[in-house]
């Protein structure tokens, strides 16, 4: 796994439906290093704290095989990395074998698999469709949130290194679907 492109978003008001949405979920790539801190990521946008940053999920990253499945469905979208609201695209994330507690090495940080995202409508607002919410909750590609054992610099390019695994833990594919499962029973 090798990250291939580091995303940073702005605080961003959105008129939706005659609400003002205020939300970080417009990242885009950026050229530069970016540091990953105890709770979030240094200089993004964190407008919901109840549900993005803090210890276990100060880092959320996305898998750039992922990226054809979306664009299929949304053709018209001016697409780049970032699309997701992730900080990190990652080239070969697999959720389904990844585990809780699984803890990697990349750049100068040391990083721990915690949990998958959650849709939430500001992933709709991003994609100006809400149906990408409950299509997003029926397909197995959640990405992941990190916590930071390590803070420290990464760059486009680091890979990411086992430095323990957990497989006895549940995949992150796993812990999903048990999420959706409760949710639509």
């Amino acid at each position: 796994m090798k990250i291939v492109a580091t995303n940073i978003g702005e605080r961003k008001e959105v008129d939706w439906k005659g609400k003002t949405i205020t939300t970080g979920i417009f990242k885009f790539p950026v050229e530069n290093p970016i540091f990953l801190d105890v709770e979030k990521v240094k200089d993004d946008a964190i407008c919901d704290r109840k549900y993005h940053g803090g210890i276990d999920q100060a880092v959320y990253a996305y898998s750039k095989e992922h990226y054809s499945y979306w664009k299929e469905l949304y053709p018209d979208l001016n697409w780049s990395f970032g699309m997701f609201g992730e900080n990190l695209t990652i080239d070969n994330l697999d959720e389904s074998l990844l585990h809780v507690g699984d803890t990697f090495e990349v750049g100068e940080v040391i990083i721990e698999v915690t949990k998958p995202r959650q849709p939430c409508m500001k992933l709709g607002v991003r994609f100006n469709d809400m149906k990408i919410v409950k299509q997003f909750w029926q397909k197995d590609f959640p990405g992941v949130y990190f916590k930071i054992l390590q803070t420290g610099f990464v760059n486009i390019g680091d890979e990411l290194k086992i430095i323990k695994s957990c497989p006895h833990n549940p995949t992150i594919s796993e812990v999903y679907q048990s999420k959706r499962e409760a949710k639509l029973s």
